[in-house]
């Protein structure tokens, strides 16, 4: 990657549109470069301002609060005077109040339901959130180990795999790139390969033509190899579209 290249990743970095190679590179550059680093910040600033209208997560008391009030709210009764002759009977006296009920019970659920759903969306993002934190944490650990060894293998069809294996990690992280997506029914599976001896390390989704994958334990196999095979992956390979020997 040159010069240039690096200068040019600020603004995709910024949006964390960028693979896990080129976050390393850029990140390693950007301690050397006052433009960048401005730049970088200035991005940042406008982001987060862009971000000031998005919802909120309602307060925790508020569901609290909302049965409280309805504990201290009274019920008013019909508006019509009632006659003598007219004066309900006991059963509809007991439908008025089941009727107040509900639409209290009504009111409450609804709060509480809105909460209970922005809640769920808070955790829903915190565990994504969690997950790729994890897996950047372990994509650095294998980039940055002293042993790294990168390999790039062109791919049937265009494109190019590139392995960044580690023995003192024992892991590699693999990204592939196809110049054409393929098929919706089809998908990119690995195969971490013992002599003759393949074993699935992993399948794409169906259609992705890019994808930057960790592979446990592949730095003991002898070589890695891309199929192309239908949505959801094969038991064995067919296809071969790329291999790279990793001894």
């Amino acid at each position: 990657m040159t010069s240039t290249d690096v200068h040019s990743l600020v603004g995709a970095y910024v949006l964390d549109a960028v693979d896990d190679l080129e976050r390393v590179a850029f990140e390693r550059h950007v301690v050397e470069c006052a433009s960048c680093r401005t730049e970088l910040e200035e991005l940042r600033e406008t982001s987060a301002r862009m971000a000031d209208s998005t919802w909120s997560i309602p307060p925790p008391r508020l569901r609290t609060d909302v049965m409280a009030a309805i504990g201290r709210t009274r019920q008013l009764p019909p508006q019509e005077t009632v006659t003598a002759a007219r004066k309900p009977r006991g059963n509809q006296v007991r439908r008025w109040t089941l009727a107040a009920a509900a639409a209290l019970v009504l009111a409450a659920g609804t709060g509480t339901t809105v909460y209970a759903i922005q809640d769920q969306r808070v955790r829903d993002q915190s565990a994504v959130a969690s997950a790729a934190q994890v897996k950047e944490a372990r994509t650095r650990s294998i980039l940055g180990a002293a042993d790294v060894v990168v390999r790039t293998s062109p791919m049937r069809g265009g494109g190019k795999v590139t392995v960044a294996s580690s023995a003192s990690q024992d892991a590699a992280v693999v990204l592939l790139g196809a110049d054409k997506a393929p098929a919706t029914d089809k998908a990119f599976q690995l195969w971490a390969i013992h002599g003759t001896t393949p074993t699935s390390a992993g399948v794409l989704l169906a259609g992705e033509s890019s994808a930057v994958r960790i592979v446990e334990d592949l730095p003991g196999s002898d070589a890695l190899g891309v199929t192309l095979e239908p949505a959801g992956g094969s038991a064995v390979p067919s296809q071969l579209v790329a291999q790279i020997s990793l001894v």
